[in-house]
């Protein structure tokens, strides 16, 4: 839950002071081709330029590792996978384990893969910890006439999002302090998960719903003309931002089309 929080301990490096919307494009712009190959090469340099330009973002490496961890877990599930279900095993064998034959194949696609999950991922983790999510809701209402009601429900829903963590803590509390605890065992480790997540659910749902309803009550759906506290300006530097990024995510990827490394994800 801690991926996309927001965090301003360097609010006035260049790039963070870009429109909330420009960055968020430039995100997708930089992401986007990154979708269309398998091959590790393309990804490896998208990861050196996400790396290099975040200082000018004012974010931490520390900081970016410590957000990112759940991205290592992801990476752990693919290569199992991989090594389990591959259809194609072509090239040497490097180790058999059991029934499985790992493959340099299989060792380079899952390569390919796990470094594409990264550097797919890490652009929007960078954007939304460094952007005020109330300047993200003014930007998408102003800069891209975005529905308010969206904007502002995005809004409180990004808002809500530390309370999950603090209330799964309160419902493990609540079953310790009543005797409910797994002890050793895995399988009352799985069901008691299942159960507190079921319960954190439920409880997120019901929060959802009540403020909905106070938000229409409050006239947050009103057909009226809304004015704004703060603008958000769109200028010729965040434009720029959005180009830059389309620009050097297309030569990553046209670098692997010359190299004879480009490998298209259909085909």
């Amino acid at each position: 839950m801690t991926l996309t929080l927001p965090t301003f301990e360097a609010s006035t490096a260049p790039l963070a002071r870009r429109n909330p919307v420009a960055k968020l494009a430039a995100a997708l712009l930089f992401s986007a081709p990154l979708i269309a190959t398998l091959d590790p090469l393309t990804p490896t340099i998208a990861l050196a330029v996400e790396l290099a330009v975040l200082p000018l973002f004012g974010m931490r490496y520390g900081t970016l590792f410590r957000r990112a961890w759940p991205l290592v877990l992801a990476a752990g599930g693919i290569v199992i996978t991989l090594v389990m279900f591959a259809a194609e095993r072509t090239g040497a064998t490097v180790a058999t384990l059991g029934p499985f034959e790992v493959t340099t194949g299989v060792l380079i696609t899952a390569l390919g893969m796990v470094l594409r999950v990264f550097a797919i991922a890490l652009p929007g983790i960078i954007v939304f910890a460094t952007t005020d999510p109330t300047d993200l809701a003014d930007a998408l209402v102003q800069n891209v006439r975005a529905p308010a009601r969206f904007a502002i429900g995005a809004l409180a829903a990004f808002r809500l999002v530390p309370l999950l963590g603090q209330e799964w803590q309160m419902l493990s509390l609540a079953r310790r302090a009543r005797g409910i605890d797994a002890g050793r065992s895995p399988v009352a480790r799985v069901r008691l998960f299942v159960s507190t997540a079921f319960a954190l659910l439920v409880g997120a749902i019901r929060r959802g719903t009540r403020l909905a309803v106070a938000m229409d009550a409050r006239g947050f759906d009103a057909g009226t003309p809304r004015t704004y506290a703060r603008r958000q300006l769109f200028g010729r530097a965040d434009a720029a931002l959005m180009v830059g990024a389309a620009l050097v995510s297309t030569a990553a990827l046209t670098t692997s089309v010359l190299t004879g490394l480009f490998r298209p994800i259909i085909g």
